[in-house]
């Protein structure tokens, strides 16, 4: 992906790592970590705009907070998760099927025996038990946005910012990355946008400081997205790159006809052409297509993961995988895609994950990951990372005396999530 973030060279499916110190914070109650409520709402990200599938108007994402008997600094330890944008809000499953499995688990059935936390790789487990396998889908979210509540619960408990907790306990890298590869991913499709109006979108990220940016096709005809492209391409200084981004609206022989038209272009990547789980269209366009094709944000679960390397024809060398952990049952089976994945020939390296949020970079910094999405100005205040954390020359550094997630200092974000759950 001609970033430098550094390869790995080491990964494992998942370790036997603990979570974190052998003990909580001093004002801890006495016993192990405990789950006392768990709170779940809705709320809206509509906007105005589409991509080349759904338009966004209505769109909606669940946050829950998961509430324990730790204290630290006079305030009881409250994770917070949430699923990325385009997947709805999921209550119903949240509600009926994932939450009352983990309500109903014994308290030392959830902790890690030999320090007495919270373990959000057994929660898993139990938050799946009585599941069939397959059908994953917006079960894997639901469970996604549990495992970030619990890892930003853990973090918060033991005092450590969630990409050092994730980094101690799955161990993929010798040390998490300060700082992060981002692109700024915008250039939707608006009802009265224009060409002038997208140029200055891309302007304004650039002025935040990042480098390399993403917009929308197949909204459009063909000859209207090569517009768009050359006009965006017009602007961008160099060493600034532009990827395009299809959501998966493309049959093939539509899909074949923009490859050759991209490949007068110099693009950071082609994404998702096809429907995600159509493998053969994908290994014909690896074989037309020169440039980086990019996909995998809907990807679920380590079986289709596995599937897409088996069957899709893409190259490890160059092609870029978008899975995102708080869709796809969190942080333990993205690890395990990691391993799966490197069976495979493939590095880390080229996994950038979809969602441009918090949770995703801490993902990205703790297991050694090319970079991450990044939302600015749009999807708020779920989108973009903490207030404080600006963007450098397309990099932005982890927020290092944050615990948790780091919603806390996302000052948007942190008032919406008191605010539902008060």
């Amino acid at each position: 992906m001609d970033n430098p973030v550094e390869v790995l060279d080491k990964i494992v499916t998942l370790t036997n790592g603990r979570i974190g110190p052998s003990h909580l914070a001093d004002e801890q109650e006495k016993g192990p970590m405990r789950i006392t409520d768990v709170k779940v709402a809705e709320a809206p990200i509509g906007s105005r705009f589409s991509n080349a599938v759904i338009d966004f108007s209505r769109m909606t994402v669940s946050v829950i907070a998961v509430e324990t008997d730790v204290v630290v600094a006079g305030e009881r330890v409250v994770g917070y998760g949430f699923n990325s944008n385009g997947r709805y809000a999921q209550t119903g499953i949240l509600t009926e099927r994932v939450l009352p499995r983990l309500r109903d688990a014994a308290s030392e059935v959830l902790v890690d025996p030999e320090t007495g936390i919270l373990d959000p790789v057994t929660a898993r487990a139990v938050m799946m038990t009585n599941e069939k396998p397959g059908g994953h889908g917006d079960r894997a979210v639901a469970v996604g946005i549990v495992d970030m509540a619990l890892w930003d619960a853990v973090a918060k408990a033991t005092g450590r910012p969630l990409y050092q907790a994730l980094h101690d306990r799955f161990n993929l890298v010798d040390k998490p990355a300060e700082s992060v590869w981002v692109y700024a991913a915008g250039g939707y499709y608006y009802p009265d946008g224009t060409l002038g109006s997208l140029r200055d979108e891309i302007r304004s990220y650039l002025d935040l400081g990042y480098r390399d940016v993403k917009i929308k096709i197949g909204g459009a005809s063909l000859a209207s997205d090569l517009e768009r492209i050359e006009g965006v391409l017009a602007i961008l200084p160099d060493g600034c790159r532009l990827a395009v981004d299809a959501n998966g609206r493309f049959d093939l022989p539509t899909a074949l006809s923009y490859a050759s038209a991209l490949s007068a272009y110099d693009l950071l990547w082609y994404e998702e052409p096809c429907d995600p789980l159509d493998y053969l269209s994908h290994a014909v366009l690896a074989e037309e297509y020169p440039g980086r094709l990019a996909t995998g944000e809907n990807l679920f679960a380590v079986q289709e993961v596995r599937n897409l390397a088996r069957h899709a024809g893409l190259r490890p060398h160059q092609d870029i995988l978008q899975m995102d952990p708080s869709l796809s049952y969190g942080a333990a089976e993205y690890a395990e895609m990691l391993g799966c994945l490197c069976a495979r020939g493939w590095q880390a390296a080229r996994c950038c994950p979809h969602g441009g949020h918090l949770y995703n970079l801490a993902v990205a910094a703790a297991f050694g990951l090319g970079g991450c999405e990044s939302y600015p100005r749009v999807f708020e205040p779920f989108g973009g990372f903490v207030d404080e954390q600006p963007i450098e020359d397309g990099r932005v550094r982890l927020a290092n005396d944050l615990p948790g997630i780091g919603i806390e200092g996302k000052a948007a974000l942190h008032d919406l999530v008191r605010r539902l759950f008060r």
